[in-house]
């Protein structure tokens, strides 16, 4: 074709559809889809140039100089990682609507015979659980929520870490205990695996996980008094239970699972605290997902209370924990 204005026209229009593209992706286009299009390579580096492009990784580039919004780095991630790459671990989870937590690098997985290569802001994981069926093709590509949980657990900078990007997706109702359960079965080896089993039957089972020897074995450990478990109590709207009890020093401890965190429990669990109270007990509240990751801390304070109130403290926790007592 040698009419100049002809050729200026389809190259307009190769990059008007290159923009649209960009303009579902955040603002931008990786450097497979450019050519898709016929836009050639000296095209985008006179856009690059003329600063109405810039180049964002290696293999994308934003039609904009401006920052990128949220949607156009998670793109940018996958698109850079190549055609078989998708959002994973925490990123997945942040994409899928997670809030209440941030992370410095975006995550993709890709099979390990790929070549795509990490960059500034970007860790591009090789993996054997590489899964492309459990990945949401709708928007931008991202594991399954509960895929996405365990992963993000698996490569979790700590363990308290770990704990807590199992529950969150749960709280905010991305998924639920069991599908993270599911998916965390196909874990055969890991440091991890126990705790976050243990992570998962909590919020499956809530409070009644934590068995009576358990609590036990902890209260042992720090030489504290034998208490009472589910003690009876009567309130003005009928009978509810003390988690822990220690009746002769007035120390209640309530073990909190996952579902005080909605807030249909909220009326209900604080006139219940507020009765107990009333009643010249103190009450704890010990969170589940504390108990698992924080216990020192926690018991801390149940020691502290203790201790305030008269308790001599002498490592006389013995087994089996008392059992249900009424008042």
């Amino acid at each position: 074709m040698d009419d100049p204005a002809e050729l200026r026209r389809l190259r307009a229009q190769r990059v008007a559809r290159a923009v649209a593209t960009a303009g579902e992706q955040g603002g931008v286009v990786s450097l497979a889809q450019l050519r898709a299009y016929g836009v050639t390579r000296s095209q985008i580096t006179a856009q690059v140039s003329a600063r109405r492009w810039r180049r964002v990784h290696t293999q994308v580039v934003a039609v904009h100089t401006g920052p990128l919004s949220d949607l156009g780095s998670q793109w940018a991630a996958v698109l850079e990682g190549g055609p078989q790459a998708y959002l994973d671990g925490a990123s997945a989870l942040i994409a899928e609507g997670l809030t209440g937590f941030t992370c410095d690098v975006m995550r993709v997985s890709v099979p390990m015979a790929a070549r795509s290569r990490s960059a500034p802001g970007l860790r591009v994981v090789r993996t054997r659980r590489y899964a492309p069926g459990a990945v949401v093709r709708t928007g931008v590509p991202r594991a399954r929520p509960d895929v996405a949980a365990v992963h993000a657990a698996l490569w979790a900078a700590s363990d308290k870490q770990a704990v807590l990007l199992l529950t969150m997706p749960v709280q905010q109702g991305l998924t639920t205990a069991e599908r993270i359960g599911t998916s965390l079965l196909r874990v055969h080896r890991h440091r991890r695996r126990t705790l976050l089993h243990n992570a998962v039957l909590d919020l499956i089972d809530g409070v009644r996980s934590i068995s009576e020897a358990e609590f036990a074995a902890e209260c042992r450990r720090r030489g504290l008094p034998k208490p009472s478990r589910q003690v009876v109590r009567k309130g003005k709207d009928g009978r509810y239970y003390l988690d822990v009890y220690w009746e002769e020093w007035g120390v209640v401890v309530e073990i909190d699972g996952i579902q005080h965190s909605w807030a249909a429990n909220v009326v209900s669990d604080a006139l219940r605290q507020n009765d107990i109270s009333l009643e010249s007990d103190v009450v704890l509240r010990m969170p589940l997902l504390g108990l698992r990751v924080a216990a020192d801390d926690f018991f801390a304070q149940v020691i502290r209370a203790l201790r305030d109130r008269g308790c001599p403290q002498a490592g006389t926790c013995d087994d089996p924990i008392a059992g249900t007592t009424a008042s």
